[in-house]
């Protein structure tokens, strides 16, 4: 009787911290998981913890501020999969963007909160890299002093750190496995590489069990129950039937053009947009770049096609 009464409280305790509900009580939860790690993930600086709220050490790991102080002197909560990409299937997205999907779509809350994708940044890194792809990068000037990680803003693309590359395989691999979301070919395969360049470590390994007795399952490709291989076939492993048919659909609408949503560049100036198959479309200066999702939101916006942009390719174009 006093081992069924033991087992009972023990199960009602797991279920009160089951996985977090919604964004904001995800980085709640996010920053107890995360403190005794006391290290940012891009940049590896020390961090110190006060209320709740991450404190980057910029001068102890050699950090110099690019563009934007105040976001470089505190710590966000990284998205390492961004909201883009595993939102922008999403009918919700198309109505709204994340703004929409975050208040009126339960997949998208489920996603967006899920703990095994965020990672302590720093603010100002985190706003740089904002949703472009991960990929490697030709040699550059340090952008943000010692810190290794590189933002190349005409292709839009982000190189970590060789420590953490594994780590953002297999946090991809976790999100494409369970929510049934897409990963192209070319990123399964610089996926595969870094996750056997940087394998499992200790530290990823238990704070993988500290963020599943939260979420109530494991990341299987962190533990090795798991291994990603070419055109692996996702599970969706906790999404009712209902919720994989409704991600399956949305993933099979997404424009056969295009591999990500966000490439219709505005240029605020000239109030012109051009698709990436354009020749404006590298020429844009970051300052006057203003992204969009599809055409529609463009037009919508008070943007017009550029007269050297022809329609031919458009990428997302809503009906």
């Amino acid at each position: 009787m006093f081992r069924f009464i033991f087992s009972f409280a023990f199960f009602v305790v797991f279920a009160v911290v089951a996985a977090p509900a919604n964004f904001d009580s995800a980085k709640t939860v996010a920053s107890r998981i995360y403190a005794p790690e006391k290290q940012e993930f891009y940049c590896g600086c020390t961090i110190r913890w006060q209320a709740g709220k991450g404190i980057p050490d910029l001068k102890g790991c050699g950090y110099q501020i690019r563009k934007n102080g105040p976001r470089a002197n505190r710590i966000e909560w990284e998205h390492v999969m961004p909201a883009q990409q595993f939102g922008s299937p999403l009918a919700c997205w198309k109505k709204g963007g994340r703004e929409q999907c975050g208040k009126t779509d339960v997949l998208f809350k489920q996603m967006e909160a899920d703990l095994f994708n965020l990672k302590p940044a720093i603010g100002e890194v985190n706003g740089d890299r904002a949703h472009y792809r991960f990929g490697m990068l030709p040699a550059q000037a340090p952008q943000y002093g010692s810190c290794e990680v590189k933002v190349d803003f005409k292709s839009r693309l982000v190189e970590p750190r060789a420590e953490i590359r594994g780590d953002i395989a297999r946090i991809h691999f976790y999100m494409a496995d369970k929510y049934q979301l897409p990963l192209a070919k070319a990123q399964q395969q610089l996926f595969m590489a870094w996750h056997q360049q940087d394998p499992v470590d200790d530290t990823e390994r238990k704070l993988q069990q500290r963020i599943a007795q939260q979420m109530g399952h494991a990341n299987d490709f962190v533990t090795g129950k798991k291994v990603w291989q070419l055109n692996y076939k996702v599970s969706g492993f906790g999404l009712t039937k209902a919720k994989q048919t409704t991600q399956t659909a949305a993933v099979s609408a997404l424009p056969s053009t295009t591999q990500a949503s966000g490439q219709v560049l505005g240029n605020k100036r000239s109030k012109l947009y051009h698709l990436s198959h354009c020749s404006g479309y590298r020429q844009v200066s970051e300052r006057n770049q203003q992204w969009f999702d599809t055409e529609r939101q463009a037009l919508n916006a008070g943007f017009k096609r550029a007269g050297n942009c022809s329609a031919e390719a458009s990428i997302g174009a809503e009906d």
